[in-house]
């Protein structure tokens, strides 16, 4: 019996230059999703998964069907060493979603256009795990909070210090209203707070950056009554500190400490916690030691979500670049299961008849 040879009668498909494979990334991405979405998969999730595996593409600089395990260790154990635990293995999760797509769907056609064969980088050794940092921070609720802030309030006009006390009460409540991380009012000049931008004026917050590209910026609108809280302080308890409230490039929250031309230096976090954790220890001395100025802005994050602002709203002014860290912050406020236990009981009553 003579051997025959055989070949594929469909055309051979090869990724030749750089814009090939660029597109070819951009086709798979775009299949990715349709699928996630066929398998009736929410867009919130879908995003979630898509974001990290997008950063990971740009971290990488090459096509991530070229990824080894040992490029996965050096970006969680290098690049992403200080990124909360919680975070790696949120990413993980989207990474092998995203790697198991390409080796049920693309695996022999991308091996025949590229030469290289898909297998996740991911696997037992580097997979992340979670650990205490990922766990649900509950803030206490909305009456302990407004009694707590009412409280420090009343306590600032018989203060020892009446300026300090009602910048780390400012700083505070701002926290509480929009979610600001702490080390944020610390960086906050006069300048920054721009009245006239949109319907509430807006102030611009620089957080944490991402893959070492230094603070990242974001204009966040003073809504939640942030923006009378602001004009009350602005008009009244910064004038105690200096005479350089109408100086933009001055500290909206100073600090007591002076540079040489008697202008004030900026209030320093320590300052702001220590701050709050006194008030604490006054007016809700149950939550001492776990009332922190993140437990605030998860009650930030709460409060938005409870009165009805959408969680891809909550994500752009808390500054999460993954929309899966805004659902842990708002996850507590969310009522669907409850609500889905009532309408199963009401309709087993009217089923059988019968009366709760």
């Amino acid at each position: 019996m003579a051997l025959a040879v055989v070949r594929d009668l469909r055309p051979e498909f090869r990724l030749e230059t750089s814009e090939e494979v660029a597109a070819f990334e951009q086709d798979l991405l775009a299949e990715f999703v349709l699928a996630r979405a066929s398998a009736g998969v929410l867009d919130d999730t879908i995003r979630g998964d898509v974001g990290p595996v997008l950063g990971l593409r740009e971290w990488f600089g090459r096509p991530l069907w070229e990824m080894e395990a040992q490029d996965l260790d050096r970006y969680f154990g290098r690049h992403r060493r200080d990124s909360a635990s919680g975070t790696k293995v949120r990413q993980a999760a989207a990474f092998s979603v995203f790697f198991e797509f390409l080796e049920l769907r693309h695996k022999a056609g991308i091996h025949a256009a590229t030469g290289f064969v898909v297998e996740s980088p991911l696997d037992e050794m580097n997979r992340p795990r979670g650990g205490t940092s990922a766990r649900l921070r509950i803030p206490p609720p909305e009456v302990e909070i407004t009694g707590l802030f009412g409280g420090w309030r009343c306590d600032m006009e018989e203060a020892r210090k009446y300026a300090p006390a009602a910048r780390n009460y400012t700083a505070a409540r701002l926290a509480s209203l929009i979610g600001p991380r702490i080390s944020e009012p610390c960086l906050l000049r006069i300048g920054d707070v721009r009245w006239d931008l949109g319907r509430f004026g807006k102030v611009l917050l620089k957080g944490k950056g991402s893959r070492g590209r230094g603070k990242k910026e974001r204009l966040v609108p003073l809504i939640n009554g942030s923006r009378d809280l602001l004009e009350w302080w602005v008009t009244g308890p910064r004038w105690e500190f200096d005479d350089k409230v109408n100086d933009p490039r001055a500290p909206l929250f100073p600090s007591e400490r002076r540079y040489g031309d008697g202008s004030s230096r900026a209030v320093t976090d320590d300052a702001l916690r220590t701050g709050l954790a006194e008030a604490v220890a006054r007016h809700l001395p149950h939550q001492v030691g776990q009332l922190t100025p993140h437990v605030l802005r998860h009650f930030a994050a709460s409060d938005l979500y409870r009165n009805g602002m959408d969680v891809v709203a909550i994500q752009e002014i808390l500054g999460h670049e993954w929309l899966n860290t805004t659902m842990i912050y708002v996850h507590v406020a969310k009522s669907h299961v409850e609500d889905a236990w009532i309408r199963a009981g009401q309709r087993a009553t009217a089923r059988f008849g019968g009366t709760r």
